[in-house]
């Protein structure tokens, strides 16, 4: 079977273009190689023109596409002829590709027209704009109309720096994080990075007094040594965030061992296959699923003297054994007064039989926020059936605390039916896991009148509270973090976040429903009004008591140079005084009036010396007197200075 003429003409190899005729290079990609040289060998045919396409910087705009349809459907033309066998040998979904990639080519041809006769026009605008303006500001020395093309370069490549200088600032420097592009930067102080995380104010009136032992925190934590962190756990107060600080985050000889997978962590202390933490994350729930105050000081003493290495949890009839024990042994003693028999004042509920130390820390919330978490968790299906609420030896039997459900879980309980049942255990939480449950009578509400009850809850709980060794607020992390490492003298690696948005700030509620709220657990808002005015004025404390500590090291080093000083000055007299000696004893060689000389300037440097020392130091104590109380520690630090001068007077004599 012969081929057309056209198709044998395809296959032969092409013509070479004459000298000075121009080259077809911006025929579309998926054009064929033939087409491309058969458009080319046809100069003055349309399908060349349509090859070649546009002239440099010039489109077809959007009457391209008519004309090229208008070609293909005209067969009996130049182009139809040239085109047919081509178009024959291709697919037809090869065809449709190059017809969808030439009207690509004409939009992007316009695009690119459009937008360099755009660039044009905005620096003619530019130019004329800022002419105007240097013509109004420097009109009297020269035009700006009559600018050379020099000038014109210089003022386009200014504009054009200081664009560029915006930009990179915007990229390097975004947004209010910069501080040198505030105006109050240069004229107030650097910002407190422990400022209060809840927007208020950094100042705050005191409720309560507290004495100098309740807010000075500081224990000294062995932890190569016999000493326990007990870490108490209540629901819904950030204390997952902060158990996992306490393993993963804390810079230590020994760091925990986390495994990928695995809740608990292995906390040895160094050298010993002992751990220095009873929390979640290290020994699991040892002691009962969110064990309270009851259950841990009962639980963890006999826990850890019974078994050395306290990563085994013991078994559920085991935990009962050992509060049992415990009870017993506390009714048994002899002391039966309840508030001796606290644990917060008795000093062998916070130490073992075999002499170990525990500090007990926790972590508190505002109730409102503590509670509608909590609801939000129980509507997921939470349940804490695994709580064992053991007290004085026992769990509490159905009557005494009934469910407030009858299935498996409460999942998708609402807010009002979570609120009208009586034995929630969500009411007041945090008071009743914080208190001494066996000065009531554990959960056996018959053994004396509620208003007693609550009273003696809250007494307890306020006691406990602040003899533990530590316990922080979830809506202060930054100060949690801060007074953590002062207590235990324990750096943490990385800052704490402070979340404000959460689950709970999610649920919009109205004033009626949040006074609601506030009137079942009223305990724990007094609660927690007591806690959040101790944390703060510990915190406070702390700051000041830092602040003293930086300003006597700099007195120190001051001191300390002011002696170098003044003992260099007293070398160079010296060395004066003694070449004077030598030339007044070659001229007097009488030994004892040299002597008295010596002896004469000695003395009144030393008086000189200390009279300088006694005024300045009383000048300094004058200055201070409005900041500090005149007491011990200025007339200390003043004597000690003048001694330490006058000591290295005379060891210079």
């Amino acid at each position: 079977m012969a081929l057309p003429a056209s198709a044998v003409r395809a296959f032969e190899p092409p013509p070479q273009p004459e000298r000075g005729a121009p080259a077809c290079t911006t025929c579309p990609r998926w054009h064929s190689r033939v087409e491309a040289e058969l458009a080319a060998s046809r100069p003055g045919s349309v399908a060349a023109s349509v090859c070649a396409g546009p002239p440099r910087g010039v489109s077809h705009g959007f009457n391209s596409g008519p004309l090229l349809e208008k070609t293909r459907k005209a067969p009996s033309s130049l182009a139809g002829a040239a085109c047919a066998p081509l178009f024959a040998l291709l697919s037809r979904g090869r065809r449709r590709r190059m017809h969808v990639l030439r009207r690509r080519w004409d939009l992007g041809s316009l695009c690119r027209a459009l937008l360099t006769r755009g660039l044009a026009a905005l620096g003619h605008s530019l130019k004329h704009v800022l002419g105007a303006i240097f013509s109004k500001i420097f009109g009297p020395l020269a035009s700006v109309g009559n600018m050379d093309e020099k000038s014109n370069k210089l003022l386009l490549a200014l504009v054009m720096l200081f664009l560029f200088a915006v930009i990179v600032l915007q990229y390097v420097c975004p947004g209010t994080e910069c501080q040198l592009l505030r105006l109050h930067a240069f004229s107030s102080p650097v910002p407190d990075p422990y400022r209060s995380e809840d927007e208020s104010s950094a100042r705050f009136v005191p409720r309560y007094n507290f004495t100098r032992s309740d807010l000075l925190r500081k224990v000294d934590f062995d932890i190569k040594g016999d000493d326990l962190i007990v870490f108490l756990h209540i629901q819904k107060t950030g204390g997952t965030t902060f158990g996992r600080h306490l393993v993963r985050n804390i810079q230590l000889e020994q760091p925990c061992e986390c495994r990928v997978g695995q809740k608990k962590c292995t906390c040895h202390r160094p050298g010993k296959r002992e751990t220095w933490l009873f929390s979640r994350f290290s020994t699991g729930w040892s002691c009962g699923l969110h064990a309270d105050w009851t259950e841990l000081t009962s639980c963890v003493p006999s826990v850890v003297d019974g078994k050395r290495d306290s990563r085994l949890r013991p078994s559920r009839w085991r935990i009962f054994q050992i509060l049992d024990a415990a009870s017993k042994d506390k009714r048994g003693s002899p002391n039966t007064n309840a508030v001796a028999n606290s644990p917060s004042s008795t000093k062998a509920r916070n130490t073992s039989k075999s002499g170990k130390n525990f500090y007990y820390i926790t972590i508190l919330r505002d109730p409102v926020s503590r509670y509608l978490s909590e609801w939000r968790h129980v509507q997921r299906g939470a349940t804490w059936k695994a709580s064992l609420h053991v007290c004085d030896g026992r769990p509490p039997t159905s009557e005494e605390l009934p469910s407030c459900y009858t299935g498996d879980d409460w999942s998708g309980c609402p807010l009002k039916e979570f609120m009208d049942c009586p034995y929630n255990l969500a009411n007041n939480r945090q008071v009743r896991m914080l208190s001494d449950l066996t000065l009531v009578g554990c959960y056996n509400l018959s053994v004396m009148p509620e208003k007693q009850r609550n009273k003696v809850l809250l007494e307890s709980a306020k006691s406990n509270l602040k003899h533990m060794a530590f316990f922080g607020l979830t809506e202060f992390q930054r100060k949690t973090q801060y007074l953590f490492e002062k207590t235990f003298n324990m750096n943490f690696i990385l800052p704490f976040t402070q979340y404000n948005t959460t689950r709970a700030s999610s649920v919009e509620i109205s004033e009626e429903i949040q006074k609601r709220i506030e009137g079942l657990n009223f305990l724990d808002m007094e609660l927690y009004s007591y806690a959040k005015d101790l944390f703060l004025q510990r915190y406070q404390f702390m700051r000041q008591k830092d602040h003293q500590e930086a300003r006597r090291k700099r007195q120190e080093q001051r001191r300390f140079l002011k002696g170098r000083l003044l003992q260099t000055h007293f070398l160079s007299q010296g060395q004066g005084q003694s070449q004077n000696l030598n030339q007044n004893q070659s001229q007097n060689p009488n030994p004892n009036a040299n002597q008295n000389l010596t002896q004469n300037l000695t003395q009144n440097l030393t008086q000189n010396l200390v009279q300088n020392l006694t005024q300045s130091s009383s000048q300094k104590e004058n200055r201070e007197s409005p900041k500090h109380n005149p007491g011990k520690e200025q007339n200390d630090s003043t004597s000690n200075g003048a001694n330490d001068y006058i000591g290295s007077v005379e060891k210079w004599r």
